[in-house]
This record gives structure tokens, C-alpha cells and sequence, in this order.
């Protein structure tokens, strides 16, 4: 289940100047643009907004707002960690790999296979490579003010693909997945793995509890008199449960 995350102000403005990015057109260099949002009086959505909500399962045929191509992810309750996600997986039929070509020109083998098994039948795959593309942007803009919070993005779901866009779009970018690999997001997480962790940019009301399997509590935080928007915590062998609230994401430490 997606949920919309409550981001904290000092990733929201480092995010600002890469979220203005999905507002603009994009393009392969063929003269093809897509629009990243339709305005108020749009008739439809543009094809990277129906994209995201076929691969939800929730396309809709109105107008949105907002400046990215597509819902985010939020974080989920599980007895694992969410690293850099994978990838959407479009809910209905999608195209065959033979039949990704686009209106002119053509893609290149990396392009392919991060559009292969990923574009609906109703969908341009022009539009999917363009949401792969501005994730790599966002990426990219957000590494170059503060890694962490760039690793932090990708492991509280905050861009979309991440891990598939970095992969095949953007190698480059492959610190910043290490970074966030065995992060968790705010939720709550069974079997949470031992280890020491730490905030990139929490909120003023962060606080964390660790608990066994009978609800005793291991660890749990911020400590009396704690203040800004750095903490850590360790995390004993053998905890069973990992609620986080308010501290947006934790990264390896």
C-alpha cells in the first residue's frame, strides 16, 4: 500500500530545485517532449501520470497536480529493509520486449532493459524511460548538495524506480544506492537487522523503540535533552520489532 510521507523541511529543500525538474519537458533529443503534469485545465493525464496509476492499479482519466511524474512510495511494514526499491510492475498487460520502440528513433540497450516488463499496452514507452530519466535527475541533483539525504530519499520511497533507474539509466549513481542499502523508513519493521544506524535529516519529533519478542524494550531514543536532526541508534541481535516515527529514514552507519 502506498502511503504520502511527511518529509522533513531540510530534504524537502534540498528537493525543491530537483522537483521543479519533473515540471519541465523532457525529451530523447528526437524533438518528442512529454509533460511531466497536466495544468488545471488539462483534459487528461499526460502519459507518465496514467503510467503511474496503471502500475498502482488506480489510473484515473482527470487532471493532477503536483511536479513529479508519477506517486511516490511510501515506507511499509515488513521484516525487511527497503534499500533502493526495485521498481514499479504494472498491474495489466504490458508490452512485449519487440514491441518497445519508440515514435522515432530508437533506445538503447540500457534503455530496453529498464523498459522491458515495466510499459502498459495504453502507454508510450517514450513516457516510461522520461519517469526512469527524472528519477535519475533527482538523483543526481540531490547527491551533488548532500549524499545522505539523496540515500535517504531513496530509501523512504521518495523516487520512483530508483533502483531500476539507477541500474540501467544512470550508473553513475550507484553511491548512492550502496548508501542506502539496509536503510529503513518511518513504519514499522519485523526483524529488524542488527547493526547501527543513523538519520540523515530527522524531524524535531523523532523517536524510534526497539522491542523483543515478549515487547521488552531494547532500544528506543531520542535521549533526554537531544536536539537537531542527527541521531543513531544500535540495534540488538535478536529484536523482533523496529517502529520509527517522525525520523524519515535511517541509513548504515
Amino acid at each position: 500500500m502506498r502511503t504520502h510521507l511527511r518529509r522533513p523541511a531540510a530534504v524537502s529543500l534540498l528537493l525543491v530545485g530537483v522537483f521543479a525538474v519533473a515540471g519541465c519537458s523532457s525529451g530523447d533529443g528526437s524533438g518528442r517532449t512529454e509533460a511531466a503534469a497536466p495544468s488545471v485545465s488539462a483534459p487528461s493525464l499526460s502519459a507518465a501520470d496514467r503510467l503511474a496509476g496503471e502500475q498502482d492499479g488506480t489510473a484515473t482519466h482527470g487532471p493532477t497536480h503536483g511536479p513529479t511524474a508519477g506517486p511516490t512510495a511510501g515506507p511499509t511494514a515488513g521484516p525487511t529493509a527497503a534499500p533502493a526499491p526495485g521498481g514499479s510492475v504494472p498491474v495489466g498487460p504490458v508490452r512485449p520486449d519487440a514491441a518497445l520502440t519508440p515514435a522515432t528513433g530508437s533506445f538503447t540497450q540500457r534503455e530496453k532493459e529498464y523498459l522491458s516488463g515495466r510499459v502498459p499496452r495504453s502507454v508510450d514507452p517514450a513516457a516510461v524511460l522520461d519517469v526512469g530519466k527524472e528519477t535519475c535527475q533527482r538523483i543526481a541533483r540531490t547527491a551533488k548538495h548532500d549524499k545522505d539525504a539523496a540515500a535517504a530519499a531513496v530509501v523512504a520511497g521518495d523516487l520512483r524506480d530508483a533502483g531500476d533507474a539507477v541500474t540501467h539509466l544512470c550508473p553513475e549513481q550507484r553511491p548512492v544506492l550502496d548508501a542506502a542499502a539496509g536503510g529503513y523508513p518511518d513504519g514499522t519493521h519485523a526483524s529488524p537487522a542488527a547493526g547501527r544506524y543513523r538519520t540523515a535529516s530527522a524531524r524535531p519529533g523523532c523517536s524510534w523503540q526497539v522491542t523483543d519478542a515478549e515487547g521488552t524494550q531494547l532500544a528506543g531514543g531520542p535521549a533526554p535533552g537531544a536536539a537537531g536532526d542527527r541521531h543513531t541508534l544500535t540495534v540488538p541481535a535478536g529484536a523482533a520489532r523496529f517502529v520509527s516515527t517522525g525520523c524519515y529514514a535511517w541509513l548504515r552507519a
